[in-house]
């Protein structure tokens, strides 16, 4: 089974976990879009990165896990906006590629791994603790993102085997 674990946003990323091992680990692909340049996730590279990774992979063994994003006190309008167009634009290309898709609350799999009102940068450590092989990836602070998409993954497909 392979499943891809998605922190949206812009500086999120793309996990593609495959029989508990991270296979591979990607940045969010992003643009720059209107006058003043805004980042923006790009869409159709993120469908071709999701694709090239799928090839061959029958859409029974594929399972989309996107954290489930919600407003945050304190967050402005605008960036929570983006935000939020960011999640949809994922929805969209998931569900347009025929992918099954699962939202977990990232009060959920924090909890699971004991990072529930840790720093941000404690779900890197957890990370590189369970796979080791990973650290030459997360060695930079702003790869908390990376290491928030691995974890979603993981903890799908450590939930989801015990449903089986």
């Amino acid at each position: 089974m392979l499943i891809i674990g998605i922190d949206p946003g812009i500086s999120g990323a793309i996990c593609f976990f495959e029989n508990g091992q991270v296979a591979e680990i990607v940045e969010m692909p992003v643009m720059a879009d209107g006058k003043k340049n805004k980042r923006q996730v790009n869409g159709p590279q993120i469908y071709n990165e999701i694709s090239k990774r799928i090839n061959g992979v029958p859409k029974k063994d594929i399972i989309v896990v996107i954290e489930q994003v919600s407003a945050m006190p304190g967050q402005g309008v605008t960036s929570m906006f983006n935000f939020g167009q960011s999640f949809g634009v994922l929805k969209g290309i998931c569900s347009a590629m025929q992918l099954s898709m699962h939202f977990v609350r990232p009060a959920k799999w924090k909890k699971y791994f004991g990072l529930i009102k840790t720093e941000k940068d404690a779900s890197r450590t957890k990370v590189i603790e369970i796979f080791p092989y990973i650290s030459g990836q997360l060695s930079r602070k702003k790869d908390s993102n990376k290491a928030d998409a691995i974890l979603i993954a993981s903890f799908f497909y450590n939930t989801y085997k015990k449903q089986e």
